[in-house]
């Protein structure tokens, strides 16, 4: 059964029970209601009943007078001498049977010493209606008078109000299926709705906008899908994203891989000549022990960004003298500098400490000289350290060979190269510019470059000084 089946049957059911019981309540009081007005009308009547017997005497033709007295009020008449026994009654045999049509004990208690009390005998099992009165002055040896009339004629008028709501109550009930249907169907449109969204999104359709102009929590609800479709459209971009780059990463780590795997095996091959020198022996073992730093500086490089992207605790920070750091730095790569005839020089306008993780820095700074030492082949590479409010801005620029705008955006990212061929000669892994952002993206921080070609490159990043 759907939702709108469900909805249509509890709204009638409902509805039903609600119509069933306000008409029941209803019979029920209009006819409580029309009983205690016939019962006073009773007690009224059985006062003018009783006055008409006491105003007759002997003179008077008493019985047929007194019948077409209470023939008006349609009862059933009896009368009573002191002693209880009927003297004259209108029922007939067959309904003046019962005791509780005759003057009894209790009656005569009740209505001896008041003449204003009137014994009303209403009593649930018995079918009729009796009241009783004592009589004073009235036709000689009358000394009681009883009424009774069958309650069944009180009722007549909630039978034909019963009618009249029964048929209400049916017409109620219609009206109510035909709302019922429609109001479910409204009700039960904008959830089918939302259900086929959802679905639709489950699918992986998340290009269609679910339209609904309600202000209510449907539409709210349909404002959520929508977002939640959005979400799972960038979502899913960017998982295609990351899946066309973790297959692009392993392609380049087996290309990178490969490359130093044939040279090492030709050198292999080489050295098994036993006519080859000694100096192309020794050249190619040099050329093999090449191969395998660059193999190991590459998985150095892939565990360190597998450590950024996995470890929390990727980063030691420390206290880091920042001037004292520098220089030792420099003292590390002049000799370096020297060989290619290169100035390399440090200038300091501050020396606070900076908190960050002395290894991880040492990292960086050694990737940005190392790779301003392949790409300049005169003229200088200057290391500055300058303070910018609370901060340290340490800056590598060299006179370099530069680097092209276009290259500029994707200069960071792992296996990388503006000019492939060349790098490799240069023994690069293709990771080092990726390693320093994920280090400096763990300092809270990151790695800007301004280049122009021919003129030189500027690597910079800043780290907040420990107050």
């Amino acid at each position: 059964m759907n939702i709108q089946a469900k909805l249509s049957v509890t709204y009638i059911l409902l509805l039903i029970i609600g119509i069933i019981t306000i008409s029941a309540y209803a019979i029920l009081s209009i006819r409580f209601f029309l009983f205690a007005a016939g019962l006073d009308e009773f007690k009224n009547d059985m006062r003018i009943v009783r006055q008409a017997v006491e105003s007759s005497d002997e003179n008077t033709d008493f019985f047929p007078f007194i019948t077409e007295t209470t023939a008006l009020f349609d009862y059933d008449l009896a009368l009573f001498d002191s002693t209880g026994i009927p003297i004259y009654n209108t029922q007939p045999e067959q309904v003046f049977v019962d005791s509780r049509e005759f003057l009894s004990e209790v009656v005569v208690d009740s209505v001896l010493g008041n003449y204003e009390e009137i014994y009303v005998m209403n009593d649930p099992t018995y079918s009729r209606l009796v009241a009783f009165a004592k009589v004073e002055d009235g036709f000689p040896s009358v000394s009681y008078l009883r009424i009774s009339k069958d309650k069944e004629e009180y009722y007549e008028a909630v039978d034909n109000i019963r009618h009249i709501i029964y048929a209400g109550m049916l017409f109620s009930i219609a009206a109510v299926m035909v709302v019922s249907f429609i109001f479910s169907k409204y009700m039960a449109a904008p959830i089918k709705q939302l259900n086929d969204a959802a679905l639709n999104i489950a699918d992986g359709q998340t290009h269609e906008t679910l339209e609904m102009d309600r202000n209510d929590e449907f539409g709210t609800l349909a404002t959520s899908l929508n977002k939640m479709a959005e979400r799972f459209k960038k979502d899913n971009r960017q998982l295609q994203l990351l899946n066309e780059k973790q297959n692009q990463f392993f392609a380049d780590i087996a290309h990178e891989v490969r490359n130093p795997l044939h040279t090492i095996s030709g050198a292999i091959e080489m050295l098994q000549i036993e006519a080859l020198s000694k100096e192309k022996k020794a050249q190619y073992m040099v050329t093999m022990q090449n191969q395998v730093e660059r193999v190991v500086r590459l998985f150095n490089d892939i565990k360190m960004l597998q450590r950024y992207d996995m470890d929390e605790h990727f980063i030691d920070k420390e206290a880091v003298e920042i001037g004292s750091f520098l220089e030792n730095i420099i003292t590390t790569y002049e000799p370096l500098a020297q060989e290619k005839n290169i100035e390399l020089s440090l200038k300091i306008s501050t020396n606070a400490s900076v908190n960050a993780d002395r290894d991880k820095l040492d990292q960086v700074m050694d990737n940005l000289i190392m790779n301003a030492l392949k790409y300049t082949n005169e003229g200088s590479i200057k290391v500055l350290c300058e303070q910018n409010e609370t901060q340290i801005q340490i800056s590598v620029e060299d006179t370099g060979i530069g680097i092209a705008s276009e290259h500029l955006d994707r200069l960071f990212d792992r296996f990388y190269r503006t000019d492939k061929a060349r790098s490799r000669d240069k023994g690069g892994t293709g990771l080092g510019l990726a390693v320093v952002r994920g280090i400096l993206k763990a300092h809270d921080t990151d790695i800007l470059v301004s280049s122009e070609v021919g003129k030189g490159s500027r690597f910079y990043f800043q780290l907040p000084i420990i107050s």
